[in-house]
């Protein structure tokens, strides 16, 4: 149980940092940032592989590098969604 608690914490934080990193973060909630953190660590470690140092079963650079490149491209679609409804 302890496990999940800090799973959601440090998915929470590589959301975070990918959201401050990409400067597109500050419309995204605490739900939206952990969901980046935990997709985007997976898609970082599936791509990049599981190096470097880890905290709760995550490897953190591949992590927030995997959660930038999916805030950039849930932002990108979701500008290119808001030009098609203007």
């Amino acid at each position: 149980m302890l496990h999940w608690i800090w799973v959601l914490i440090v998915g929470g934080v590589i959301g975070l940092i990918a959201g401050a990193i990409t400067r597109r973060g500050g419309s995204m909630g605490v739900i939206s940032n952990i969901i980046a953190g935990l997709v985007g660590s997976s898609l970082g470690e599936a791509v990049l592989g599981a190096w470097g140092p880890q905290v709760a079963g995550m490897a953190i650079v591949p992590s927030i590098i995997g959660a930038v490149i999916l805030v950039l491209i849930v932002s990108w679609i979701m500008a290119m969604i808001n030009r098609r409804a203007a």
